[in-house]
Order: C-alpha cells, then structure tokens, then sequence
C-alpha cells in the first residue's frame, strides 16, 4: 500500500487502518450516524469498510479514505473521504465527506482536513472539490464555507433527500492554516 501521510502541524491526515475501529466506534454519535455513515457502526460493519479502504489504496480505487489525527499521539478525531468517481459527479470533480467525533468539533479541525484533504486531490489530479451538504447540516456547511467553497447546485439523492453542493476550484492554491490560528462553530 502506498502510504499517504499529510500534515498541516496541527492535524494528519493517514489512511484509516483496523487499529482505528475501536476508537471509530467509540467516537461514533448521532450527528455523525445522521449526517455521515446513515446507521449506527457495529465493530464487523467498520472493520470490513476499513478493509474495503485499504484495498482502494493498494488497487488506487476511486476512494481515499483518513483518518484525522491531532496531537502529538495522533488520536483519531474523525474521518474524511475523496470520492474520485461518484454518481452526479463530472470527471475531475472530487467528492469530500468529513465527520468529527464530538470532542472534537468546533476547533477548526474539519476545515483543515479539507484544505490537506483538497491539495492531495488536485496532486492526484482533481480539478474540483464537491461538498454535498443536507440544508439541515448547518455546521458543515459552514466548514464548506470557511474552507474556501463557494455555494453551487441543488440535487437529490436517491431517497430523494435535498444536497446542496458547494464547490472548489482545485487548480487553484489551496491556503494552508496557520497553526495559531483557529475557528469557532
């Protein structure tokens, strides 16, 4: 597997693994359950998908998933995936999905995952970033917004839910946070 580790001083981004599982689990809450994964995680339900992860990074599939690591120990904070390919998308068009546990949100940790998260899809040839966002998901939205997103179509997923997509331009510079600075939601 080609091992991929990215990092802005305050957070890293690396491919999940099965270590992750437990802490994934113990993360897991309702906002994460309702926006993210659409069900509750078993320990056999997050261990296969980390499985499925890791095969897309040794055959170079269409998913890349991280972790989202903080501290010195690098604790799992989260998660955030690249779609490459995904249905409604054109080709260069990457999807982003990110979710963080809840201790960890409200420290701008989401928006730097996006910003790592977006130049290594541009290096890997994305030229744009989607974020598909539920209207009711205000605090994603938000993240979309503070990470440079600019608001574009509106679609429905196969149940029939409304996404609200925000947009980035890959080809173009994507700013790295300074590690003084922070957010709030």
């Amino acid at each position: 597997m080609h091992e991929v580790e990215l990092s802005d001083g305050i957070i890293t981004l690396s491919p999940l693994c099965l270590d992750d599982a437990e802490a994934h689990l113990a993360g897991e809450d309702e906002s994460l359950v309702r926006w993210l994964s659409g069900g509750p995680g078993t320990r056999e339900g997050v261990e296969t998908y980390i499985r499925h992860c890791r095969e897309q990074w040794d055959t170079a599939g269409p998913l890349r998933a991280f972790g989202i690591r903080a501290g010195t120990d690098e604790v799992l904070t989260g998660t955030i995936d690249l779609r490459f390919v995904a249905e409604g998308l054109s080709p260069g068009q990457v999807n982003v999905a990110y979710g963080l546990y809840p201790s960890w949100r409200g420290l701008g940790l989401a928006t730097r995952a996006v910003h790592l998260a977006s130049r290594y899809a541009a290096s890997e040839g994305g030229k744009e970033a989607v974020i598909r966002v539920e209207p009711e998901n205000a605090a994603s939205a938000a993240v979309a917004h503070r990470a440079g997103f600019t608001p574009g179509k509106h679609t429905h997923s196969e149940d029939g839910t409304r996404l609200d997509w925000y947009i980035r331009d890959l080809r173009i510079h994507t700013p790295t946070l300074a590690p003084s600075q922070h957010e709030c939601v």
